[in-house]
């Protein structure tokens, strides 16, 4: 998943990029979440050196502050390398200034025209998502399903363990900082991962590289993140 962050001084105009922002997301089911929409660059910094997740950065330039929308980008490039930033601005002269500070900007979007910059965020929204997929297929091992109309990956990494729903045919995916309900079943899940997913119940199919701790006794097995699934007598062993 993507995390959106937006930054711009003026709350009119904030709330106008968020609000498209968040129109597009919905209607097109993009796999992004607005995490924050703020006028003060540092308290999107702290956001943004808080998040574990990649994130897509729409920034003003003139903040009125004494960090700029330029050198907020250079501090975000800090703790974000792989991030998406895209300035919107009412100067298009100031493009140079990208080269000036090092940011490799992925677009400006001018705030002059609303439908032209409806278009474009549009377009820097899917460009992001895509390039993420990418980088993300290249990096890391990740699962794909099919849900709610979307297809969403999740790095390997971050899965915790798959549950029987209690919906026929139908699993939900524990991942660190989610719950993705999807078609399927255990049989032909196991299938597809990799030896670090490992059946332990046949309601369970569990990530061990994140395992916190395994009761053997109440054969219980818990996670990180305080969730935990049980383990059959009959998979104890082979487990």
């Amino acid at each position: 998943m993507l995390s959106l962050f937006v930054c711009e001084d003026d709350p009119a105009q904030r709330r106008a990029i968020v609000k498209i922002i968040r129109n597009i997301v919905l209607m097109e089911e993009l796999d992004m979440r607005l995490v924050l929409d703020a006028g003060d660059p540092y308290e999107l910094l702290d956001a943004v050196r808080a998040s574990e997740n990649t994130g897509v950065y729409f920034l003003d330039i003139d903040l009125n502050s004494d960090m700029n929308g330029m050198r907020l980008a250079q501090q975000i490039r800090l703790s974000d390398p792989r991030g998406f930033i895209i300035f919107i601005t009412a100067h298009s002269e100031l493009s140079f200034m990208t080269f000036q500070y090092r940011v490799e900007a992925m677009d400006f979007v001018l705030k002059d025209n609303p439908a032209e910059a409806r278009v474009k965020i549009r377009e820097c929204l899917f460009r992001a998502m895509e390039r993420y997929t990418l980088q993300t297929n290249k990096t890391h091992k990740v699962y794909t399903m099919e849900a709610g109309g979307r297809k969403i990956s999740v790095d390997y990494d971050d899965i915790f363990f798959f549950e029987t729903s209690a919906h026929i045919h139908k699993i939900i995916l524990h991942a660190r900082d989610r719950q993705i309900e999807f078609s399927g079943t255990m049989k032909e899940l196991a299938g597809t991962l990799d030896d670090n997913f490992v059946r332990c119940h046949r309601s369970f199919l569990v990530n061990k590289t994140n395992i916190k701790e395994a009761d053997v006794k109440n054969r219980i097995i818990y996670f990180p993140n305080g969730e935990t699934c049980l383990m059959s007598t009959r998979m104890m062993k082979g487990f």
